[in-house]
């Protein structure tokens, strides 16, 4: 991994992989490094934050983003995505139809949650749309690391999608689970979110990386396959679902 990843105020996860955990909204932005390739899961609240984590990482790797992987439709994990032009953007089955059709109600939320109106409006105008659709799972290969992309939802939107990072030389797996795990507060269930099929794409997400994984959640601290397990147990009490 490069040694200036904690100087420029990124967490490392493990050998050519770190993520941030974003001002303001405490969004999880993540990067994963190949010898050919670099990929961003998620871009920030705005085209600032989206500028501003391309120069970070261009400043450490010293190459720009090739890859962009969106885990869900919400505005502060996807409105950074038009500063990353030219990248290949990829996404949850029918995300670029739903960015398409709710682009106006992504700049609403942006300037309810605080985002300056202008800034929303912006990003909103220049929203990047997914250029591969993931319907089950997706191998993308960065040059010597294989980085997996699985469409596990639907539950905290219609459209969640996971990245599973594979270990190096016996290190853990590393998955970022976009907000279907939260470890900062209790998991919000928005309009767009299916609280009914939520607990089913935690069990999915538990099957893909498995009891030793290091579960990275889309806000807060990285927890483990038991944390994720308990919250799953929780959502399924508080939305009445029985178990499988």
């Amino acid at each position: 991994m490069h040694s200036g990843w904690e100087e420029a105020g990124w967490e490392r996860l493990g050998d050519g992989v770190a993520r941030r955990r974003m001002p303001g909204w405490d969004e999880t932005v993540g990067v994963i490094t190949g010898s050919a390739g670099v990929m961003i899961v998620d871009t920030g609240a705005t085209l600032r934050d989206g500028a501003d984590l391309r120069r970070a990482i261009r400043g450490v790797v010293g190459r720009e983003v090739t890859h962009v992987a969106l885990t869900h439709p919400h505005f502060d994990h996807v409105l950074g995505t038009a500063a990353f032009a030219g990248v290949e953007v990829f996404g949850a089955a029918g995300l670029d139809e739903l960015l398409l059709r709710e682009r106006d109600a992504l700049r609403l939320s942006a300037v309810r949650h605080g985002v300056d109106p202008d800034a929303a409006a912006e990003a909103a105008d220049l929203l990047v749309r997914p250029h591969h659709l993931v319907h089950g799972e997706l191998t993308v290969d960065l040059g010597g690391r294989s980085v997996l992309l699985a469409n596990v939802g639907p539950g905290h939107t219609a459209h969640d999608m996971a990245v599973l990072v594979p270990g190096r030389h016996g290190a853990a797996e590393i998955v970022f689970c976009g907000d279907l795990v939260e470890e900062s507060g209790e998991p919000q269930a928005g309009r767009d979110a299916q609280p009914l099929r939520w607990p089913g794409a935690l069990d999915r997400l538990l099957t893909l990386g498995g009891e030793d994984a290091v579960y990275v959640p889309g806000h807060g601290a990285a927890v483990n396959a038991r944390f994720v397990r308990e919250q799953r147990d929780a959502l399924a009490a508080r939305f009445g679902v029985s178990p499988a």
